[in-house]
């Protein structure tokens, strides 16, 4: 597989004069540049570069509004309501989290919820941010409906993720981020393309039966909960799906369920629902942090069943891929998307483009 190393740097400019190419505010541009490379940075390849021509897509055509700024419709002390303006994903998300910060400090808690919304990239980078106060974080969204609900044939349910993030000692953390659905959508194309089978338990035909084969998961079927079928624990993925809805898409007024549009069809707003809380810890009993440290030691620190795979906690693996990232001295990406990225910035006029000149190989 042939791969090329990237500055972080490099990545955030071009993804930033991608978006200015098409009618976007720098500061707005800026935003989802660094959520998007954050993504990368941390691992989560899928919801990265590889992601940016959706953008410039949505507000080419104007589906993605680029002219205003969120605007907060209700609050109280602790919560707040926030109309997204049908503004990029991280705009929406940056404002929400911002404000849900600021009222945590002031009365403990800060929850807002924002319809109106758009794709946000990781969920984790916004429950992060919270550990920047020593507050904890927790950021949800909603999806387009991917996931078939147990004992259904219908995809009824977005990806939902759900992301907490607790701060412990030294700047060290607990960073939950994760989907509802028992795997992401672009693993099963991953697996489509190379004409590879998929696992039992990742998604399901038209009828609603687990499939191995993943052109029947992408035509008519759909991913499953995280658990799988209801024997192997399916419907609690299903509930933790619809609990994200619950804060999401019910509590916001946004669009729900299956009256959120499909996947990759532009005929309308999104109009996702998003939720962001923050949580102060100096609130509740004191030593938060010395009792974080010490449940992650505990679970780090214990004897594995592999000796060559140690136990880890939620936000190790991405750590790892961090540390690998700034040994290399950059973000490697497979020639492919910086190809295809590429393509897509020519086409909307814009230079430099991403360099292919540092190639690495596994």
């Amino acid at each position: 597989m042939t791969r090329c190393l990237i500055s972080k740097s490099e990545v955030q400019g071009f993804i930033e004069r991608c978006m200015t190419g098409v009618g976007t505010k720098q500061h707005h541009a800026r935003s989802l540049a660094e959520v998007l490379v954050e993504g990368d940075h941390r691992g989560h390849y899928s919801h990265g570069l590889n992601r940016m021509d959706m953008y410039v897509k949505d507000v080419e055509t104007g589906i993605c509004a680029k002219d205003g700024e969120p605007v907060v419709e209700k609050e109280s002390a602790a919560t707040a309501l926030v109309d997204g303006k049908n503004l990029l994903g991280p705009v929406v998300g940056n404002f929400c989290m911002k404000l849900a910060m600021k009222k945590a400090k002031e009365a403990g808690i800060g929850w807002v919820v924002a319809h109106g919304s758009n794709h946000f990239g990781i969920a984790g980078y916004y429950s992060m941010q919270a550990l920047k106060e020593n507050m904890i974080g927790m950021s949800f969204t909603n999806t387009s409906p991917l996931v078939v609900p147990t004992r259904g044939k219908e995809c009824t349910l977005g990806t939902n993720p759900i992301s907490v993030a607790a701060p412990a000692k030294d700047g060290d953390s607990f960073v939950l981020d994760m989907a509802t659905s028992a795997v992401a959508l672009g693993k099963v194309e991953l697996h489509d393309r190379r004409g590879d089978t998929i696992p039992e338990g990742w998604g399901c035909d038209a009828q609603g039966k687990l499939s191995t084969d993943p052109k029947e998961v992408l035509n008519g079927g759909g991913l499953v909960p995280i658990g799988g079928s209801e024997a192997t624990g399916g419907y609690k993925g299903y509930g933790l799906g619809m609990m994200v809805e619950v804060f999401c898409g019910i509590l916001a007024g946004a669009q729900y369920s299956n009256h959120i549009r499909t996947w990759k069809v532009t005929d309308r707003v999104a109009n996702l629902g998003q939720c962001f809380v923050a949580i102060n810890p100096e609130n509740f009993a004191p030593g938060f942090g010395d009792r974080m440290s010490d449940l992650l030691s505990i679970h780090r620190g214990m004897e594995p069943a592999d000796s060559g795979a140690p136990v880890l906690t939620a936000g190790d693996p991405e750590r790892m891929n961090m540390k690998e990232c700034e040994e290399m001295g950059g973000i490697p990406y497979h020639i492919n998307v910086i190809n295809h990225m590429n393509e897509c910035a020519k086409r909307v006029g814009v230079s430099p483009l991403l360099p292919c000149d540092n190639v690495i190989s596994n």
